[in-house]
Order: C-alpha cells, then sequence, then structure tokens
C-alpha cells in the first residue's frame, strides 16, 4: 500500500472513529441525565499538568457550557461589555478543528447579579439549535449557518419575571415542541413552544419566580412526566398537555432551584442551598407524590445532609453524592438522608464552592470550580483518587478565589471546556 493509501485509509478510519462517537447535543448529554455513556475512554489521566488539547479557540465570557452535535461545537457568550449593555453571541465551531463557522449576534442590556453571559447550554435538534439567552432572549438558529428561524423575549413578550441571576435553565426539546421556563403571567411559568415555528402550544404553573432549574422528562410506571423544580414545589406534568399530575411543596429561598432532580427508581430527589435536600416518591399511578425525608437543617452553614448550590448529585436507590455548601463532597444513604461520609480533597473548602459529578462505567470524572479534572472512584466505603490534571484555567473572581462554573461537554470520545477566554477540546480516547 503506498504513503496516499495509507493516509486515506488512516483518515476514513479517524472519521468512522468520530462518527462512532456520542454526541453531547443538550444540556446533560444525550439522555439529559449527565451520564457519560462513551466506551474506550481512559483509565487515567496522561498528564498530571496541564491536559494537551486538540484545540483552543477564543470565546468572550460566559456560565453556558457548550454542547456538542453533528461534528460542531455550540456556545453561547457575552462581549463588548459597557456597563449594562453588551451583545450575546452563539457560536459555531468545527469540532474538529475549532475553527469558527458561523456566529449569531444580538444586543443585550443586563440587570442581573453576575452579569458575565449566558447561563444555559444550547439545544441542538436536527437542524436546529435553541439557545436561552440570560435576560430571556429564546432563539431558533439553523445549524447549517446560523440564520434566525424564530425568536421571542420572555420578558417582554410574556411577562416573565427574570430571576435575579438571569436565566438559567436550558430549554428541552420533546417531540415537536420545545419546553422553556418563561416565568410568564397568567400560569406561564412553563411554556410549550411549536418547535418549528415558535407557536405557543400551552402553558403551566403558577409561579413567576421559576429559579434556574431546566425542565426534564422521567418515567414513572407508564407514565412519561415533565418534572419542573421551581422555587415554590416540585411539580409533575402531562408533557403533552402541561396538566398538573402532582405537585410537592417546597419553598426555597431566592429561588436557588440550580442542581437538576435525580431520579432512582420511583423517587425523585433534590437539594437546594439553603433549604437542603429532599427525597419525593411518586405514587404507582404515576398521579401523586409523597415526602420520603428531608434535610432537617436550614443553615447553610452547619448542614446535615447535602445543601448544594450547583452540583447536581449522583442518586442510586441506596445511596447518594453531592457537594454541599462549601465544598464537602458528601455520600448519604438515599433511604434515610443520614451522612455516611464527607471529603474536600476534589474540591476544598470555601461558600458556594463546586465540583460536577460525571459518572463513567465504574468511575466519575469530576470537574472542579479550580479548572481541574479529577477521575475517581465513589462509594460507601468513601472517595479514591484516580488521577487529576489541569483542564482549563479558571477567570472568574468569586469572593477570594478565581472560579470556573460552566459544565464541560463529553462528546466524541473528548472533554469540551470553557472559561471565559477561550474553549478547548482534549482527547480522552484509550490510546
Amino acid at each position: 500500500m503506498n504513503c496516499w493509501k495509507i493516509l486515506a485509509a488512516a483518515a476514513m478510519a479517524a472519521v468512522a472513529s468520530e462518527a462512532r462517537a456520542d454526541d453531547w447535543p443538550q444540556w446533560g448529554g444525550p439522555q439529559r441525565d449527565l451520564v457519560w455513556r462513551e466506551t474506550g475512554i481512559v483509565r487515567k489521566l496522561p498528564t498530571d499538568g496541564l491536559l494537551p488539547r486538540v484545540w483552543s479557540a477564543s470565546i468572550g465570557e460566559g456560565y453556558a457550557g457548550p454542547a456538542v452535535a453533528g461534528g460542531k461545537v455550540y456556545v453561547a457568550d457575552l462581549v463588548d461589555r459597557k456597563g449594562r449593555k453588551a451583545t450575546e453571541r452563539v457560536l459555531c465551531l468545527d469540532a474538529a478543528t475549532g475553527k469558527l463557522l458561523w456566529t449569531h449576534a444580538y444586543p443585550v442590556e443586563y440587570s442581573i447579579m453576575y452579569p458575565a453571559g449566558p447561563r444555559a447550554t444550547p439545544t441542538v435538534d436536527g437542524d436546529r439549535v435553541y439557545t436561552f439567552g440570560a435576560v430571556g432572549d429564546l432563539r431558533c438558529l439553523d445549524t447549517s449557518d446560523g440564520t434566525l428561524v424564530w425568536k421571542h423575549n420572555t420578558v417582554e413578550e410574556f411577562g416573565g419575571n427574570l430571576p435575579m441571576w438571569g436565566t438559567a435553565g436550558a430549554p428541552l426539546v420533546d417531540g415537536d415542541q420545545l419546553i422553556v421556563l418563561a416565568g410568564g403571567l397568567q400560569n406561564g411559568c412553563v411554556i410549550s413552544f411549536d418547535k418549528k415555528s415558535g407557536k405557543e402550544l400551552w402553558r403551566a404553573i403558577d409561579d413567576p419566580h421559576v429559579g434556574y432549574c431546566a425542565p426534564d422528562i422521567f418515567r414513572f410506571g407508564d407514565s412519561r412526566q415533565l418534572v419542573i423544580w421551581h422555587p415554590q414545589a416540585v411539580t409533575g406534568l402531562d408533557p403533552s398537555t402541561g396538566r398538573q399530575l402532582w405537585e410537592v411543596p417546597f419553598n426555597v429561598k431566592m429561588g436557588l432551584t440550580v442542581s437538576s432532580p435525580r431520579k432512582a427508581g420511583n423517587r425523585l430527589f433534590v437539594t437546594a442551598f439553603f433549604d437542603g435536600p429532599m427525597m419525593i416518591e411518586v405514587g404507582a399511578d404515576g398521579k401523586s407524590a409523597t415526602v420520603v425525608w428531608k434535610g432537617k437543617s436550614d443553615n447553610e452553614i452547619k448542614t446535615d445532609g447535602l445543601h448544594s448550590i450547583m452540583c447536581t448529585p449522583w442518586v442510586t436507590e441506596t445511596h447518594l453524592y453531592g457537594v454541599c455548601s462549601y465544598g464537602q463532597l458528601r455520600c448519604l444513604d438515599a433511604k434515610t438522608g443520614t451522612r455516611i461520609w464527607e471529603t474536600r480533597q476534589p474540591t476544598g473548602d470555601g461558600r458556594w464552592l463546586n465540583a460536577f459529578l460525571i459518572p463513567h462505567e465504574d468511575r466519575f470524572f469530576i470537574h472542579n470550580e479550580q479548572g481541574e479534572l479529577i477521575i475517581a472512584t465513589l462509594s460507601p466505603e468513601g472517595y479514591r483518587e484516580l488521577s487529576r490534571a489541569k483542564l482549563v484555567e479558571p477567570t472568574r473572581r468569586v469572593q477570594n478565589r478565581m472560579t470556573i462554573w460552566s459544565h464541560p461537554a463529553f462528546a466524541m470520545k473528548s472533554v469540551f471546556a470553557r472559561n471565559d477566554k477561550e474553549i478547548v477540546r482534549v482527547d480522552l480516547s484509550e490510546k
């Protein structure tokens, strides 16, 4: 075989490998559950220093994590900030090279705290990508060139009550509809739109304080249910009509419904920074729900269970793992809420200190706010660290430390991560 044929065969093999790789097309990945399911991933990181990049590309400010689909990377940022006025952008990059393919930009005026860019991960669905800016700009774009298909501003059009820290709940595609936490008046906490035209289909829940938790679909028995965790309650809805199926009151201080609910069996777990954890159980008929247990403390410092600010915990029917209010990685008994152990080894010690937990096979990838990527095992016996390296530099000052609060995407046997200056791809395939 001559040199050209060898190179051509190698290129075809690379393309085939990429084609078999999974995407991360939305908040939480393919199944919206923050689990990385690709195989052939490293058991140990190749260095304890800065991880080698496939590529790095310049980017503006933002908390929104990237989405990866169809060989492209979609991410939102903020540029040209002058006082309250700035420009939000949606960037589309080539996932193989990091080359900028297109940009969609629009002016914004921020009145929110931490005004450092969009929060919500883009949602990719076929030839459309849906983005939700920090001040309510909902946009549907053509993935080929960024052309605007339709748009809404949830504050201006629906009387939406903008959360203190901006809009953060990533839009959810379910069939032909796009479900959004709009915070609108007249029973419009949640609004469903026709994903192709942007026409309103239905609205539900009378709570203008929408919080920050993205909508999600779960199956309880034979019932598919849309679960909305908002500052007044956890609510189960019929996803096709918005009709309420059940509701469990849970008044959350300052609207801090952030981390995604976790399902194990017929139980659903939520955790809030001030108000702590709550485990509920949905009835066999899918039309009722009751509280199994709640945390006993409402003090953010002396916490008994799990008071997460951003970290979505990992929950099984027997145990749960998550990061508490001051950086404590904890294991709790899922049946009772009793704490089994805690450690600060992957996180540190500080108010709001955060790390993201991404289950993969028999271990976890942990991305902490210092910009480190850690491989570790979590079990009832404790935390065991296997490997640690630097992924990206933290660029956002919070209190007396530098942080990064953007969730990475895990796709194409790689991790895609961003800060306020760059977005990078690091190959994590097993060699």
